[in-house]
């Protein structure tokens, strides 16, 4: 058996706990997989197929953690490729953010007004099945360039307006600390740049790779804030929870993003429980993703209806620190929209009706004299109007903004208006 098979079955060596030795001995072909779990010739097909499309790669320490028994293990779902990837949704894209629409130079993309995303690698050491970026994660011909990296940052640098950057990828902790703090520093320079936030699931799949050695590098830097990728409580193990706690213990600030998951997480018992685990090992559940419309993951989503049932079963009924935000990440770029249960029932000018948590529904009395909000001679906010123009909604709160309605691009009014306005003018030169 192959040597690299056999060494799942025992997590004490000192090659076990060296993440350069996980990285190396990745399962990445259907034949080193095939010797750890059994197969059999038509499934070991299926899989190839996949794998011709969409690249695989597992850690051995993430392989270890699949129940060989069980076929529909979540550990199993999230990391072996499976035939469904080929079948093409109905509201499937390559790209259903639009990163590549928003990106003004390769691997940055500039969507909110004061902050960017910047992809500092394609590499993971894991790909997950649900990937959203899985046109672009494990290809070579798609490799992020230390010229990429340089001009991300010269576009930082010129954008004063940019006070925060998330590194992401791929997964930035699968470079070398030496190469991952050459990028920091050089995003940290930056003056206006306020904060840094790095995406990593290596502490879910990989957490050797939390070393001493990194946690004291990223310390030099703060504020970083780590936002990690939970999916379902059988990811904590003893490994996970001591990568947690060593970065928890250097003062890092640790959040939680987890993807809805048909078939894998999308039960409400799960995620409370998953959600009661992050807060005890010190990580904010930050977001609940409705799954993206990318290419190759229709089998793993789920209605949104289901993540509203999920959130009923959450807030009021665990801590509110422990209840993450559910979002859905609008295609075509609109970005993260907040979804919840309806509590607002109705409102007047007097009153506001609520429901709870429980269905009891109650007023809340508005104020008689609601006063203008902000004292006029507020600096702060002066100097916000003068360095910031409103936005979107902002627009219409704004009493200084003359803004009546805003129109959508492509809406049938600016057609219908300017076809009338041709039509009057005809009619006018008619009159004459």
């Amino acid at each position: 058996m192959n040597a690299k098979i056999l060494s799942l079955q025992s997590r004490n060596t000192v090659d076990w706990m060296d993440w350069r030795w996980q990285m190396k001995h990745r399962l990445q072909s259907v034949e080193e997989l095939a010797e750890y779990i059994d197969f059999n010739n038509e499934k070991i097909r299926d899989i190839q197929m996949a794998c011709d499309v969409f690249p695989m790669s597992i850690t051995p320490y993430y392989a270890s953690l699949i129940n060989k028994d069980d076929p529909r293990c979540p550990i199993r779902m999230q990391c072996i490729p499976n035939p469904q990837e080929l079948i093409e949704g109905r509201g499937d894209m390559d790209d259903p953010l639009h990163e590549d629409a928003d990106s003004p130079v390769p691997g940055l993309t500039h969507r909110y007004p004061d902050r960017v995303l910047l992809l500092v690698t394609n590499e993971c050491s894991m790909y997950c099945r649900h990937c959203t970026r899985k046109r672009k994660v494990g290809d070579n011909n798609r490799c992020t360039t230390e010229k990429d990296i340089d001009l991300g940052v010269e576009y930082i640098k010129a954008h004063p307006e940019i006070r925060d950057v998330l590194l992401s990828g791929g997964d930035p902790f699968i470079l070398s600390t030496n190469h991952l703090e050459r990028i920091i520093r050089k995003v940290k320079e930056i003056p206006h740049v306020q904060v840094i936030r790095i995406g990593t699931r290596t502490p879910v799949v990989m957490p050797q790779r939390i070393t001493d050695e990194l946690v004291r590098m990223l310390k030099k830097y703060h504020p970083v804030w780590i936002n990690t990728h939970f999916n379902h409580p059988r990811e904590f193990t003893p490994e996970a929870v001591q990568a947690l706690a060593r970065l928890a213990d250097a003062g890092i600030p640790l959040g939680n993003q987890t993807v809805l998951l048909r078939g894998v997480n999308d039960c409400p018992v799960i995620i409370k429980k998953l959600s009661h685990l992050l807060v005890k090992n010190r990580v904010r559940p930050y977001y609940l993703y409705q799954c993206d419309l990318s290419r190759g993951i229709e089998h793993f989503r789920t209605p949104v209806a289901k993540g509203i049932e999920i959130m009923e079963a959450l807030i009021g009924h665990t801590s509110g620190f422990a209840v993450p935000t559910y979002v859905v990440d609008a295609p075509g770029g609109g970005g993260k929209i907040p979804v919840l249960p309806n509590y607002q029932l109705s409102m007047t000018n007097t009153k506001t009706v609520l429901r709870n948590y429980e269905g009891v529904i109650c007023v809340y009395e508005e104020p008689q004299n609601p006063g203008s909000g902000c004292s006029p001679t507020c600096s702060l906010c002066k100097e916000h109007i003068i360095r910031h123009e409103p936005v979107g909604l902002q627009k219409l709160f704004d009493p200084s903004n003359l803004t009546v309605s805003l129109v959508p691009e492509g809406n049938r009014r600016k057609a219908r208006y300017t076809a009338r306005k041709g039509e009057a003018h005809v009619y006018r030169n008619q009159k004459k």
